[in-house]
């Protein structure tokens, strides 16, 4: 071999994502990592997630993708490459692939990760009455979208008791562009019978200013609704932390 290993020594351990880990006697995790992840575990039955950092939340998850090997310097690289935990799990597959030592099975176990909240969230807002569940209709839009690397564009479509009947993507674009028809999207409102709607989309720079490009845009779909007798309750800005309200910043 040309790393200078010879073919008659003790085989190592491999899974897909992993790097080869020193053998172990009987194919166990060599002590130090058994005992770390035990370690992690416990703290995090006895205290949740609030209780661990970042880091070792990720090292949670890459134990399951990664069993025989230490996953505490990919799960630093990780964070280091996307900035936190909600951006690992949001990543593309092709940015989270590029990572050494990301394979297959850790970005099917991030996407399924990542799925499985956002349909949490969804079920909360699903079949709701918009208006007294906003706080869970912004906590819905942040899971799903604050931590996008580029722009998306969503419409929630609400029936004549403001209960949230559809939620759709329209559509994606760029970090910092997104194409949107306003005449598809009140056409879609037909088609579901909805009678109002509320706007959503990201800023991926995390600031929610709205840009002249979104105010005009709103005003367009705004003037499409009135026409065909909906109401647009209101265009949401996602960022990263915080979000803008059309309505409540007096553009609607």
């Amino acid at each position: 071999m040309t790393n200078g290993h010879s073919f008659h020594e003790a085989p190592m351990l491999f899974d897909s994502d992993e790097a080869p880990v020193s053998p172990v006697p009987g194919g166990r995790l060599p002590s130090y990592i058994a005992d770390h992840r035990q370690r992690l575990r416990d703290r995090f039955m006895q205290g949740g997630a609030a209780a661990m950092p970042d880091y070792e939340l990720l090292e949670l998850v890459l134990f399951r993708s990664i069993p025989r090997r230490d996953v505490k310097p990919l799960a630093r690289a990780l964070l280091e490459a996307f900035g936190d935990f909600n951006r690992v799990l949001s990543a593309p597959p092709d940015r989270l692939a590029r990572i050494k030592g990301v394979g297959d099975a850790v970005v099917t176990d991030l996407k399924i990760l990542e799925a499985a909240a956002h349909r949490m969230a969804r079920s909360k807002v699903l079949k709701t009455h918009v208006i007294s569940s906003w706080d869970a209709i912004l906590d819905y839009c942040h899971t799903t979208m604050a931590h996008r690397e580029t722009e998306q564009f969503r419409v929630l479509y609400l029936d004549r008791k403001n209960t949230l009947i559809a939620d759709e993507e329209q559509a994606r674009g760029t970090v910092d562009h997104v194409p949107v028809y306003p005449r598809e999207v009140a056409k879609r409102a037909l088609e579901l019978n909805a009678s109002a709607l509320i706007l959503v989309h990201n800023h991926p720079s995390g600031d929610p200013t709205p840009s002249q490009a979104d105010i005009d845009m709103t005003m367009q779909i705004q003037t499409a609704c009135m026409a065909l007798g909906l109401t647009l309750h209101d265009h949401l800005i996602i960022g990263k932390s915080r979000e803008l309200s059309f309505r409540a910043q007096g553009y609607l």
